[in-house]
């Protein structure tokens, strides 16, 4: 599988599981957040749209306005399909999101490890979190490391593992240390040794084009996936090189434990 449009001609096809017209996306609703942690001076603000169909949950990551209330009302009800066909590129993230997610559930997948993320305060399941995401890195000392979509957490974490960390993010233009980011990805895809990118990736596009890259360039790819989980997943092996994968009810929304599941091709772990 080349990119998501592939995967998404591929479902729309029957090829991993039954059809999805005959799958309805019951329940289309979008959360709008902002969260400051505790220390830190970076206020995070997100919009995620998520589709339910039977017993799974889709979601990605929006940037503000390409999503209007009313596309949850007209969307809900509506044969996933038609979403993965004719929908706002996020949304159609969602729905195939959804359809994988149910088709094969994260927590029945046999590759899969469960991490069990703490009952707590935001800044107790964050850090669980992102030490979960950090787990996934395997680098040889001095390794370059570009992380696309800062979290600041994962700087410090690539730090403390010995890499150097490359930002980019198109919403930021400095990490908590004042390390730059910089908002154009090619220069730090053609430079690092690895890279660590968000499920985001996908929402906003980008994502076809940094997995095309690393494979171009023999690099690891890791992705940390609230957005699309199941579908960075169905390219693990094919680019994707290991994935921390957190399906809904998202950490931050959440003070009971909840559960990420961790991928790894075993073929390509620690390769760098």
């Amino acid at each position: 599988m080349k990119n998501t449009d592939e995967l998404t001609a591929a479902v729309l096809a029957g090829e991993y599981g039954p059809r999805p017209a005959g799958l309805v996306a019951t329940s289309v609703f979008w959360i709008h957040h902002g969260t400051r942690l505790a220390g830190g001076d970076t206020t995070y603000l997100n919009q995620y749209v998520l589709v339910r169909s039977g017993d799974s949950f889709g979601g990605c990551a929006f940037e503000a306005g390409e999503i209007a209330p009313e596309t949850c009302r007209d969307a809900s009800g509506t044969p996933l399909d038609t979403l993965l066909r004719d929908a706002p590129r996020p949304l159609r993230i969602a729905a195939l999101d959804a359809y994988l997610s149910r088709v094969r559930p994260h927590r029945e997948a046999a590759e899969a490890e469960p991490v069990v993320l703490p009952a707590g305060t935001p800044e107790t399941r964050a850090r669980a979190r992102d030490a979960a995401v950090a787990g996934l890195l395997d680098l040889p000392g001095g390794a370059q490391v570009a992380l696309i979509g800062v979290v600041n957490p994962l700087v410090a974490a690539i730090r403390e593992r010995g890499g150097t960390p490359l930002p980019c993010d198109f919403n930021l233009r400095t990490t908590q240390w004042g390390d730059p980011v910089t908002d154009d990805m090619h220069e730090v895809l053609d430079t690092a040794d690895a890279v660590v990118a968000t499920g985001m990736t996908l929402g906003n596009g980008s994502f076809d084009t940094v997995l095309t890259r690393c494979r171009e360039r023999g690099v690891p790819l890791v992705v940390y996936a609230q957005s699309g989980s199941a579908v960075a997943r169905a390219f693990l092996g094919a680019g994707v090189t290991a994935l921390s994968a957190e399906p809904f009810p998202f950490s931050q929304f959440s003070a009971d434990s909840t559960t990420l599941y961790r991928y790894r091709h075993r073929e390509a772990a620690g390769g760098s």
